[in-house]
């Protein structure tokens, strides 16, 4: 199937690694150019800008400092933005409950896994209203659907991700801006899988092995495994794509079938 997005312009958020850095392999696979933002980079990321058309911009991305350099960057170079992939976030297992999770650590959970979708979102808006038909794809995850206590301000966040997409595709629309997101169950990647990752942590709090804590993760799933960060990416890929121009405010759920639906 031609995507086409072949000379298209992106910007990536949260790009060194995990589904970030996949995304921006399958995008530049497709032909696309990308703006990839990060806190710190990666040698993986390096390797793929020394042989792709990718700008590497690094800074802080829960700030709105950073993601207007981020998207100046973006089209200074590339001279327009057609698609946003907001892909910043992150997970910290809360496994002495709820009374432990400090103001802190709302702080923390919201300012990286809302507003920083929300700030990218708005420094972008005006290239992508002036580039449409145009994207924004964003990762949410399947715990916008599932709370979770043991990441309860995660769920939350996530939660209100969603619906802030769900909205703005209902005002963008006219634009000619689609608003989607993507919302996996376990991927893995670092965050999962890798030291201090949520295995590792939940495991440790309780008493159990690591791969024990991950077998019990997908468990009650369909397929009874992760889901690979490629496999997200190109889902990503396909909402971003001009081949489905008429979806928007849609929640695309990658989870082995782990939320159940009729």
């Amino acid at each position: 199937m031609n995507l086409d997005l072949d000379g298209k312009v992106a910007v990536v958020t949260g790009a060194s690694q995990g589904i970030g850095l996949q995304v921006t392999r399958a995008l530049c696979a497709e032909g696309v150019r990308v703006a990839a933002g990060a806190l710190k980079g990666s040698a993986e990321l390096t390797d793929l800008a020394g042989s792709h058309d990718v700008a590497v911009v690094l800074g802080d991305l829960t700030t709105s400092t950073g993601c207007q350099a981020l998207m100046d960057e973006a089209v200074a170079r590339f001279g327009r933005l057609d698609v946003l992939v907001n892909n910043v976030g992150g997970v910290r297992p809360r496994t002495d409950g709820f009374l432990a999770v400090t103001d802190d650590d709302w702080h923390w959970a919201l300012e990286l896994n809302l507003l920083s979708a929300v700030r990218a979102t708005r420094a972008a808006l005006p290239h992508l209203v002036r580039a449409a038909p145009s994207a924004i794809v964003t990762v949410c995850s399947v715990n916008a659907t599932l709370p979770d206590p043991g990441v309860i301000d995660y769920s939350a966040a996530k939660a209100a991700l969603r619906s802030f997409c769900k909205s703005l595709s209902k005002e963008l629309g006219p634009s000619g801006v689609r608003v989607n997101t993507v919302s996996p169950g376990p991927v893995e990647t670092p965050l999962w899988l890798g030291p201090g990752g949520v295995a590792q942590t939940v495991g440790a709090a309780s008493g159990l092995d690591p791969d024990d804590v991950r077998k019990a993760a997908v468990a009650d799933t369909a397929t009874r495994r992760f889901t690979r960060p490629d496999e997200v990416a190109r889902t990503v890929l396909m909402l971003a794509s001009p081949a489905l121009g008429n979806l928007t405010g849609s929640d695309v759920l990658i989870d082995g079938g782990m939320v159940a639906t009729t």
